[in-house]
């Protein structure tokens, strides 16, 4: 899955206790790294939509050099991960126009409501050639139908919501190597999945 980059010693797993992690979004990245066999040892990140540090904790605990924690918030990222020197707090900053002082070798992405249409051109914009992404998506921010349904879709309105983000995404040039189901369900109950994509 990982050809592309240069082998690096693989880091000792994430333990995947919920308490090992800032926030629960480390859990659903942790998951995500494990099934895709994605070895983050070594590599430079950037993290779209950090909040308070869930995937930027996971990262660091899995090996990665450096991580870019790009969040419109402000004093939103965990004081662990703010004072660590591996990490680059990036406050206030709109993940859809932000620019790196250099390409980076995977960009992970948990940005709410912005659809993955729209934020996956902006991470392009920031990925090395043979970088990777690793994406939430979550159908019922994706839906036009959730928003007459109080935001809650029921499992099977989620799947056919993630057939079309795929479906979308690929058309855009993106090869999708992996998808999983997010270990833990998002708002209300939704059903949210995890996929890694590469430039074809």
């Amino acid at each position: 899955m990982n050809d592309d980059l240069p082998d690096r010693p693989m880091p000792p797993p994430a333990t995947g206790l919920e308490e090992s992690f800032v926030s629960r979004a480390g859990l659903k990245l942790s998951a995500a790294l494990r099934s895709f066999s994605l070895n983050v040892n070594g590599l430079v990140a950037a993290d779209l939509g950090s909040n308070v540090g869930g995937f930027v904790d996971c990262l660091l605990r899995n090996g990665a050099a450096k991580i870019y924690a790009i969040d419109t918030g402000y004093g939103v990222l965990a004081w662990t991960l703010r004072k660590n020197p591996n990490v680059v707090v990036m406050e206030r900053q709109n993940a859809l126009h932000t620019q790196l002082p250099e390409p980076v070798d995977i960009v992970t992405i948990d940005t709410g409501w912005t659809r993955q249409s729209k934020i996956l051109p902006a991470a392009r914009t920031l990925l090395k050639p043979t970088g990777v992404i690793v994406t939430l998506i979550k159908p019922h921010y994706e839906s036009q139908i959730a928003k007459i349904q109080r935001g809650v879709l029921t499992p099977e309105q989620s799947q056919a919501e993630l057939f079309h983000v795929i479906s979308d995404i690929q058309q855009n040039g993106w090869a999708v190597e992996g998808i999983i189901p997010s270990p833990i369900v998002g708002q209300s109950g939704n059903m949210e999945y995890l996929a890694m994509l590469r430039m074809r």
